[in-house]
């Protein structure tokens, strides 16, 4: 797929051929028995670490790569949805929710002891909100005032 070079640049176009590439060969053939079996294989996390995916954004001293403007996520979310499966898909990016708060407001201490296992697929992070009543709907959270 040829890219619009308004918004994209060569390294936007050899980075969506890269996952492009790793959807056709470590996705897709399997999200059928995937999303069957409700899990997928944890080594996927490490696959997608080695060609950048899980370092966008994130902090080139912790494994991440930095300048990756927000096209580099849309590309990849674009090649991601080919494989046909948004559950492995989200499931494979669950870092950009629990990690970004790491990354911007943890000590440094903790952005070097934990980053460079989620960016190299080695731990999984994610974020876990549950409120009786609500659980995970965060629309349904309720406050009291004491």
């Amino acid at each position: 797929m040829q890219l619009n070079p308004i918004y994209y640049n060569e390294q936007h176009q050899a980075f969506a051929d890269n996952v492009r590439r790793f959807v056709q060969k470590e996705m897709a053939p399997f999200v059928n028995e995937w999303d069957e079996a409700e899990t997928f294989p944890r080594e996927l996390y490490k696959k997608a670490a080695e060609i950048g995916l899980l370092g966008l954004g994130f902090g080139e001293e912790y494994g991440g790569i930095p300048d990756a403007d927000p096209f580099y996520s849309l590309l990849a979310g674009v090649e991601m949805a080919k494989a046909g499966s948004g559950g492995v898909h989200i499931s494979l990016m669950v870092h950009t929710i629990g990690a970004p708060p790491i990354q911007h407001f943890g000590s440094e201490e903790l952005k070097a002891k934990v980053l460079p296992d989620i960016i190299s697929g080695e731990k999984i992070s994610a974020l876990a909100i549950t409120e009786p009543g609500g659980g995970s709907d965060v629309a349904a959270l309720q406050t009291v005032s004491t």
